[in-house]
């Protein structure tokens, strides 16, 4: 099994560990967080515990999955970023969420960016795509600052989401 580990200046990302379930739970049910990754539900310890052996096998078989957050300088769990399928897709959607101390520094572009390499340096993926409740504006800043394109609108489960994809250069 690789579980990738990566460095940027300033964070460290980290698949998550199952002793680390309370860490993703406390990430998920965060009213900041929950209201547009988990549509505005919180979550119980048994979804996140689901998902989280999700993860696990996801990087055992795919190299990919959710990965934590966290800051270089005091270790500090900020959020959480990945690879997850969404929609019946044929290939995973980047996906962070950062807890709201964490917001307006610049880290989830540097995790997303980060993860963007990995997918096209290390997967050998052509295109990424992300989605986002369209009136999740810090989360459509990160996806163009990245170098996502807006390609897509539509409403799943009643609510209005914007796709963005970002193909390989091919340099």
């Amino acid at each position: 099994m690789i579980n990738p580990v990566f460095e940027t200046q300033r964070l460290q990302l980290s698949p998550v560990l199952e002793e680390e379930l309370d860490v993703l739970h406390k990430i998920f049910i965060d009213p900041y967080v929950r209201r547009y990754l988990c549509d505005d539900e919180s979550w119980a310890l048994q979804q996140v515990e689901e998902m989280l052996s999700e993860s696990q096998k996801l990087f055992n078989e795919k190299n990919f999955g959710l990965w934590l957050i966290r800051t270089r300088d005091n270790e500090e769990v900020i959020g959480m970023t990945g690879l997850w399928y969404f929609f019946e897709e044929e290939q995973p959607q980047l996906v962070y969420a950062l807890l709201p101390q964490a917001t307006k520094k610049g880290y989830a572009t540097e995790a997303a960016a980060r993860i963007l390499e990995y997918c096209f340096d290390e997967l050998g993926y052509q295109y990424l795509v992300a989605s986002c409740d369209r009136p999740n504006l810090e989360s459509r800043k990160v996806a163009e600052r990245i170098g996502m394109k807006e390609v897509e609108e539509r409403i799943v489960n009643g609510n209005p989401l914007t796709f963005f994809k970002v193909e390989r250069s091919k340099t």
